[in-house]
């Protein structure tokens, strides 16, 4: 009888599991970020629980399990919302590896050697730090590789408005202030409230309004 219990629970977990993954979102395990990556292992640690303990009650393990999801549900509609809270949740990309040169302190904020950055170049098939223009460190770990190309103008574009958010790093960055970006705003004719993601590449800025997006 037993036997059939933990089989029964098995199939049961695997389909509840099946489900709240699709309701969390369409991410590859590589690409979870800190908040999904701690539902997953108290999911995974609460299903083990269940299925060892299955003379105990599964709600004991399913209210637990759909708290999880809703926590994280919430979370994931709040940070849509707010770039604080997102910030906070998630962390921000962090440049590696700036025009050819690797920025040692942002490595060190993040905890970050050399080891890493080196196994991550050559899982993308780089050869030498030499060929990368940029390097940026997501918030999932994933090392995003710009490679140097035969244009010397070419930039990198630099997001300077993310959701109505004005990018102080990103203007400091172009020698900036804010009342220049206004006013190239208003030249586009395009209002502050009403831009989803705004990037300033070769001296242009590209927008992106919320009320275009389909």
């Amino acid at each position: 009888m037993k036997y059939f219990v933990v089989f029964y629970r098995c199939i049961f977990f695997y389909i509840l599991v099946t489900i709240v993954y699709r309701l969390m979102g369409k991410r590859e395990i590589g690409e979870l970020s800190v908040v999904d990556f701690i539902v997953s292992l108290y999911v995974a640690e609460l299903v083990a629980i269940s299925i060892e303990n299955y003379n105990s009650s599964m709600l004991l393990s399913i209210i637990p399990i759909i708290t999880l999801v809703l926590l994280e549900l919430l979370s994931a509609k709040i940070s849509m919302k707010s770039k604080k809270t997102r910030d906070i949740l998630e962390g921000e990309p962090s440049v590696i590896i700036e025009r050819g040169k690797i920025n040692f302190n942002e490595m060190k904020k993040q905890r970050y050697n050399l080891d890493d950055l080196l196994m991550q170049l050559r899982n993308n098939s780089i050869k030498s730090i030499n060929d990368v223009d940029y390097a940026i460190l997501e918030t999932s770990g994933k090392l995003s590789i710009f490679k140097k190309t035969d244009d010397p103008q070419q930039t990198y574009p630099l997001p300077i408005i993310l959701d109505t958010i004005i990018q102080e790093k990103t203007l400091n960055k172009i020698n900036k202030t804010k009342e220049w970006l206004l006013k190239e705003i208003n030249k586009q004719h395009v209002k502050l409230n009403n831009i989803f993601y705004a990037f300033y590449q070769d001296k242009n800025i590209y927008i992106i309004e919320k009320d275009k997006i389909k």
